[in-house]
């Protein structure tokens, strides 16, 4: 309940003051929680020291600060969604390379957008919906049910279908037969039926669902990516489909997919280590490692 009045507050503020005060609200509320939430603050400051390890000690605080900044940033336009129309909303954000998400379709078999806790993600999703896709969005519940719904609720706004993890599968399997696109955070399992694959030098656990539909259905997987941009709008870059090439190894293919995909997500949190919204302790410990199987 306590979390579902901070966001209904926080909510009113960003319909109904206008948006350069919303936005500096939402700029000293992070700051605050930079500054008193010690344990997210180590987990950012932690999780970057590995990212960014050439940057020095003072530099890769001030990007700890953005990361919290930029994640009030995010959290004012998600929760002022129900205020904007689809004109609007277009405006704001767009999508790069769309021709890709036409060409993916031609393919008859659906396509994996797989994307990460980068940037605005949830607008991506809205953008590519109002943009005439169908869309399948797999969304982790929340702990508190009304918050839950809040957020179920503004993404149906944008036309954004949500499947949630413990029921995801099947209504992912049925989305891509449709030829519909299925969206996918994965950077983060939250199943822990992933795979331990090397992320940034280090182990860790990622998720392997992209990987199995795309075996499983024949789909594309398409690296998709909702950055933040300075003047307040969201590019949604559209990347070209994985080269996926099938054996009768079947976790193995499943392996070097994930590989796959883990490199690029990599390669796009280590050019925007302010926009990666990770406020937890990410790696594994040797004690959780042993507690996973290797492949």
């Amino acid at each position: 309940m306590y979390s579902y009045l901070i966001y209904k507050i926080g909510q009113f503020m960003a319909i109904y003051f206008p948006l350069p005060i919303a936005y500096l609200i939402a700029a000293i509320l992070s700051s605050l929680q930079y500054l008193f939430s010690f344990k997210d603050r180590h987990c950012v400051r932690s999780n970057l020291k590995r990212i960014i390890p050439e940057v020095g000690k003072f530099k890769r605080e001030l990007i700890t600060w953005r990361v919290f900044m930029n994640f009030g940033h995010y959290l004012v336009d998600f929760l002022r969604l129900p205020k904007l129309n689809k004109i609007q909303i277009t405006k704001k954000a767009k999508i790069i390379n769309k021709h890709l998400l036409d060409r993916s379709i031609e393919n008859g078999k659906g396509a994996i957008l797989a994307t990460g806790h980068i940037g605005n993600w949830e607008l991506g999703g809205v953008i590519t919906a109002l943009d005439g896709y169908k869309l399948l969005a797999v969304a982790l519940s929340h702990n508190e049910k009304d918050v839950n719904n809040l957020f179920n609720g503004l993404r149906a706004i944008g036309n954004v279908r949500v499947a949630q993890i413990k029921k995801a599968a099947f209504e992912c399997m049925r989305s891509l037969k449709k030829n519909e696109f299925v969206a996918i955070v994965a950077d983060r399992d939250f199943t822990n039926s992933g795979l331990i694959v090397d992320f940034f030098g280090k182990p860790t656990l990622m998720p392997k669902g992209p990987a199995i539909f795309a075996l499983k259905t024949d789909a594309l997987i398409l690296p998709v990516f909702s950055f933040m941009r300075k003047n307040n709008t969201v590019e949604l870059v559209i990347n070209e489909p994985l080269k996926i090439s099938k054996t009768e190894d079947f976790d193995a293919d499943v392996r070097k997919i994930t590989i796959q995909i883990t490199k690029i997500l990599e390669d796009t949190i280590k050019n925007n280590p302010e926009q990666w919204f990770m406020f937890r302790q990410f790696w594994l410990n040797n004690e959780e490692l042993c507690n996973y199987p290797h492949a």
